[in-house]
């Protein structure tokens, strides 16, 4: 069964006491079951290993729902007891850059 949103934010306050910094941690690392949360605000969690650009997540926002989203849209990661912030490769800047740049067009 997936986290409620209650014991995510939990886990990311528990977490935020514990920090002086925030460290680094590239999109690959992160791990089914690690908590999330998006430059929206909305906190989720990861419900698949994959690799790469997206990664499958259940998402505690205006409903609550499992879908696709892009790693650029992580702002806060929760693994381990620790908050990380995302490190991205160039490829994936540029593949952001280029789903921008699509975005803005429509």
């Amino acid at each position: 069964m997936f986290a409620s949103k209650k014991e995510i934010v939990d886990a990311f306050e528990s977490a935020e006491s514990n920090m002086i910094e925030k460290e680094e941690i590239l999109s690959n690392d992160i791990k089914k079951g690690d908590f999330i949360q998006e430059l929206n605000g909305w906190y989720g969690e990861i419900i698949d290993n994959m690799k790469g650009n997206t990664r499958v997540a259940n998402i505690h926002g205006y409903f609550t729902e499992a879908g696709s989203i892009y790693v650029w849209d992580i702002a806060t990661i929760c693994k381990d007891g620790k908050l990380y912030c995302i490190k991205l490769t160039n490829k994936q800047k540029k593949d952001r850059d280029r789903i921008n740049t699509i975005m803005e067009w429509t």
